[in-house]
């Protein structure tokens, strides 16, 4: 069930890459597990340009991608894949200095009062040279990069459906609903190269992380079987390189979570389990500072075992609710 994935990508930051005739790309310095060498965003088109996902506010970045622009260029488009800040945080700016419209789905799902992370932790997984190298990498992140997750306060100028289509001189772009990791995540299609922004939806380096209550399984699922519906010829992530073979990369993301499926139910068969049990198992060759966040993955597929009526749990479905399978 191995995923292809491609994680030899070694980017420039603040180096404008020409991709295509219609397409740049700047890459932000913000890696971290989450963002792998950092947000890539993409200027379409020549002259009236749109930007998709701007990215972090670090000043230099913004720098960058404004001086991407010919004398006679500016951007006119300001197109957002989702509400995560990696991608967002810098939408404000990029207007305040341009005067863009912004593009979206609309704003972001319902965010928890409290974070429902900080009730399952890992940290006796990691050993004490482990623990001081994450707290020396936190110290010494930039104070606008230390807070990366929902972005509750980016409202579109102008909220696009599914299907609808965005143009500018030289480009059509449309929009396709991928509702899972975010419930107002879409990627964007340019017509004129068959190409489809995917955003945080397929990445060539990672999978996406589903948290509910905004993530959900369900839609993500149906939206990987969407894009099998499509012709593109290739994806351009958000995070990472590009997909060349997208309708078969795709077809693996759907195999692999059939197959995270089965890992759970295995688990559940040795009798009742939580999910702070099960993770360490399931994900022991990941990255340990994402496995809080593989713990959102695994409440998503037992909230759709759970709708299926094939796992209870002991009280309320939650992350911390011991789960059984039913006979």
């Amino acid at each position: 069930m191995a995923i292809a994935f491609n994680q030899d990508f070694k980017p420039v930051y603040r180096q404008v890459d020409e991709l295509s005739p219609l397409i740049r790309r700047v890459v932000a310095e913000n890696p971290n597990p989450f963002t792998f060498t950092g947000t890539g965003v993409y200027l379409v088109g020549r002259g009236s340009v749109a930007v998709i996902d701007p990215g972090p506010t670090l000043e230099d970045h913004l720098d960058a991608v404004l001086g991407a622009l010919g004398p006679d260029e500016t951007i006119t488009h300001l197109l957002v894949t989702h509400t995560h800040t990696d991608h967002t945080a810098a939408v404000s700016k990029v207007v305040d200095r341009t005067g863009a419209t912004t593009y979206g789905y609309g704003p972001h799902g319902p965010v928890p009062d409290d974070d429902p992370l900080d009730k399952v932790t890992f940290d006796e997984y990691f050993t004490a040279e482990e623990k001081v190298a994450i707290e020396k990498e936190w110290a010494e992140t930039p104070d606008e990069l230390k807070r990366e997750g929902p972005d509750v306060d980016f409202v579109p100028d102008v909220a696009v459906a599914d299907g609808a289509v965005i143009e500018g001189p030289g480009w059509t772009i449309e929009v396709v609903h991928t509702p899972g990791h975010t419930s107002n995540h879409v990627c964007f299609g340019l017509r004129e190269e068959k190409v489809l922004f995917t955003g945080d939806h397929v990445m060539g380096w990672s999978t996406s992380v589903i948290s509910p209550p905004d993530g959900d399984l369900f839609d993500y699922l149906n939206s990987l079987r969407k894009l099998l519906e499509r012709d593109d010829e290739r994806y351009w992530p958000t995070h990472g390189p590009a997909i060349d073979n997208p309708q078969e990369y795709v077809q693996s993301f759907l195999d692999h979570r059939l197959h995270r499926e089965r890992q759970i139910i295995e688990a559940l068969q040795a009798g009742p389990s939580t999910i702070k049990a099960i993770v360490p198992d399931m994900y022991a060759d990941v990255d340990k500072r994402l496995w809080r966040a593989a713990a959102n993955s695994v409440y998503s597929h037992l909230l759709a075992l759970h709708r299926d009526g094939r796992v209870t749990a002991d009280d309320e479905p939650s992350l911390t609710a011991t789960w059984t399978l039913v006979d």
